[in-house]
């Protein structure tokens, strides 16, 4: 097990992942971790479905036959476009981290930059997927929306923790509906996001260099 500082300094997003599954009992500790984390009244609301093996390659062919149409069914939308300013530099600083200094994609060549986003919708090949529902509880939703991510951050620094690696993905979540159907989950659920997760390839490219962060005194205001 890592310490905590070591932990949280390098987790980061993996975007190539062994084809070597997890056993049962090492997800489940994870999923214990994870259960531990706070919520607001202590509701936990999270509901996590966790898919491996074929039902997830059934998964990953539906997303992409959905992706290939364009027949996407987001719970809740996401426009990286309303992210101005400050916030939009900093969104084309990760496109550019990811497609020039991970794959080595120049701009202009979008047969290549397509390949990319096809990995993105399988998953960077991870052997599993969580996928995170919460209810849907009126103006509380954003609430509800916090305790999930503090559920997620706990989940990803257990993996890390423990030798395991992960990507949080707003992408897979455009396929709400084909993951209800497929695992069989009540439509008064909503997909929020979903977590890509097994044993990083350290060996690939796309893992070698970490995204940086921003100064905390950038972020963070001390008031004495």
């Amino acid at each position: 097990m890592l310490d905590f500082e070591t932990t949280v300094k390098t987790r980061q997003s993996i975007r190539k992942f062994l084809p070597t599954p997890m056993t049962e009992a090492e997800i489940r500790q994870t999923l214990m971790d994870a259960q531990n984390s706070p919520s607001a009244c202590n509701i936990q609301p999270w509901q996590v479905h966790i898919a491996s093996g074929e039902t997830l390659e059934r998964l990953k062919k539906r997303f992409l036959a959905a992706a290939a149409e364009g027949k996407f069914t987001p719970d809740f939308e996401f426009n990286q476009a309303k992210f101005l300013g400050k916030y939009e530099a900093r969104w084309r600083n990760q496109y550019e981290h990811v497609f020039t200094t991970s794959y080595g994609i120049p701009r202009e060549d979008k047969a290549a930059r397509q390949v990319v986003y096809d990995d993105n919708f399988v998953g960077y090949g991870a052997p599993h997927m969580a996928f995170l529902f919460m209810p849907s509880i009126g103006n509380h939703d954003v609430n509800v929306a916090a305790d999930m991510g503090m559920y997620s951050q706990t989940f990803m620094l257990s993996l890390t923790a423990r030798g395991f690696g992960s990507i949080p993905q707003l992408a897979l979540a455009l396929f709400a509906d084909e993951v209800r159907e497929e695992l069989g989950i009540s439509s008064d659920y909503k997909l929020l996001h979903v977590i890509s997760f097994g044993h990083p390839d350290w060996d690939a490219m796309q893992n070698q260099k970490h995204l940086g962060r921003i100064p905390v005194d950038e972020s963070a205001t001390l008031h004495w």
